[in-house]
């Protein structure tokens, strides 16, 4: 297949263009978007927005733990536009772990959602980039509202499931202290979907509304700061 040549010219720029990270001793983590497994109760729009907004809350509150290094959703989008995977967002455990060594991760998390009419699960699969197995499966399941305190239980059993060190008990609660209400969650996850799109006026509009309401949220307030820039 045509995305084996990209692999390999893609290992190729990252070793040339990455030092920084290659010096990174922190075991990486990539976070694949999250696939809707078939949610009823919500608008399309709102399931799509979940599929990229959940894998930007989990890379967030995966980065919260300073042992750890997450890659940049944006490396990952570019990697998937180059294998000509974006639109379709179907990527098997193999190459998730490629995309993993292209852009230097030991684990890849492939996630997943089902939402039945407020009813929701998250599911994560975490693949060993060296072997391409996935060597965990993490499920959490909850009401809808609950969302962000998902995100934060399903971080921290990824962390667990790869057999790394977890978040200490203090910030483990301070995150568990921020109480985001799922139409912030909602909004902050359309943010990033109008943000990829490039509709930056539509996602700035999201960004503001959710730091007026919720100004504890601070990736509201980095991601608005970013687009005004």
């Amino acid at each position: 297949m045509r995305w084996h040549s990209l692999f390999a010219l893609g290992i190729a720029a990252t070793l040339a263009a990455a030092p920084t990270e290659a010096q990174d001793s922190r075991p990486g983590i990539g976070v694949l978007s999250f696939e809707n497994g078939g949610s009823y109760g919500l608008e399309s729009e709102d399931y799509s927005a979940f599929e990229v907004g959940i894998q930007q809350m989990l890379i967030t509150e995966l980065s919260v733990n300073t042992d750890l290094r997450l890659v940049d959703r944006g490396r990952i989008q570019e990697v998937l536009r180059e294998i000509e995977l974006a639109a379709s967002g179907k990527v098997d455990a193999n190459t998730a772990a490629e995309i993993g060594k292209i852009v230097g991760a030991k684990y890849m998390i492939m996630g997943g959602f089902i939402d039945w009419y407020a009813d929701l699960r998250f599911d994560a699969r975490i693949v060993e980039v060296e072997t391409g197995e996935i060597m965990q499966a993490k499920s959490v399941r909850g009401s809808r509202q609950d969302m962000f305190d998902m995100v934060v239980e399903l971080a921290d059993l990824v962390t667990r499931g790869a057999e790394l060190e977890p978040l200490s008990k203090s910030l483990m609660n301070e995150r568990k202290e921020i109480k985001l209400s799922e139409d912030a969650v909602r909004l902050y996850t359309k943010g990033v979907f109008y943000q990829d799109r490039g509709d930056n006026e539509r996602a700035i509009e999201l960004f503001s509304q959710v730091t007026r309401e919720f100004p504890a949220y601070t990736p509201a307030q980095e991601a608005l700061s970013q687009l005004q820039r």
